[in-house]
């Protein structure tokens, strides 16, 4: 478990396909957060949970199945792009978000980015219209791995506002119109629309 609060910025160095399931993901990661770091612990990638399977010095690579490579923004990274990355919660860190499971559904583009001084607003669209009914005012989302509230909601849009100390501590500083986020939908949320939807198809 996260709690989608980003602990610091990797740099994407490749992913290479290994055979027909998985690739190879590797990144470089900071100094600071290599402590202790083992083969078999669990990372936040862009709010995607990878499990480390090789260390080298300060690159840690990760094995990449096939739903996620499709189903993330993972796929469409270049070598030197920044990663949002946390390492998994222990019991007794603080909560500064929201408990997170790393499982992305699906993505959201950036379809505007409004700037106002420090801060900035991005309107995001859907990638999966499905997903929408688990899109709620004030509500929790996790976007590369940033524990966020949900803004003001259109007919297939929503905003969500960064503050500057988000912008400046994650990736979401180099994004731009057209990007795309990872999306993991809070899973209370996610639990209570679909155990009401059932009951109300009885």
């Amino acid at each position: 478990m996260f709690t989608g609060i980003v602990q610091g910025i990797a740099v994407f160095l490749y992913m290479k396909k290994i055979n027909s399931m998985y690739y190879e993901f590797s990144i470089q990661i900071p100094d600071i957060l290599l402590k202790n770091i083992k083969i078999g612990n669990s990372i936040s990638n862009n709010g995607c949970c990878l499990t480390v399977v090789k260390i080298f010095k300060n690159i840690v690579s990760f094995h990449l199945i096939k739903e996620t490579f499709k189903k993330t923004n993972l796929k469409f990274l270049k070598k030197g792009d920044q990663v949002n990355i946390e390492r998994a919660a222990k019991f007794g860190d603080e909560i500064g978000g929201h408990l997170v499971s790393g499982h992305i559904i699906t993505t959201v583009q950036i379809i505007n980015i409004l700037k106002k001084k420090d801060t900035c607003t991005f309107l995001l669209k859907l990638n999966n219209d499905y997903f929408k009914k688990y899109i709620f005012y004030k509500g929790f989302i996790c976007l590369d791995g940033v524990s966020l509230t949900i803004g003001k909601i259109l007919d297939n849009s929503f905003y969500v506002h960064i503050i500057p100390e988000t912008l400046l501590s994650t990736n979401f500083v180099y994004k731009k119109i057209n990007s795309f986020l990872n999306l993991e939908i809070d899973f209370l949320s996610q639990a209570i629309v679909d155990t009401c939807t059932r009951s109300m198809n009885k």
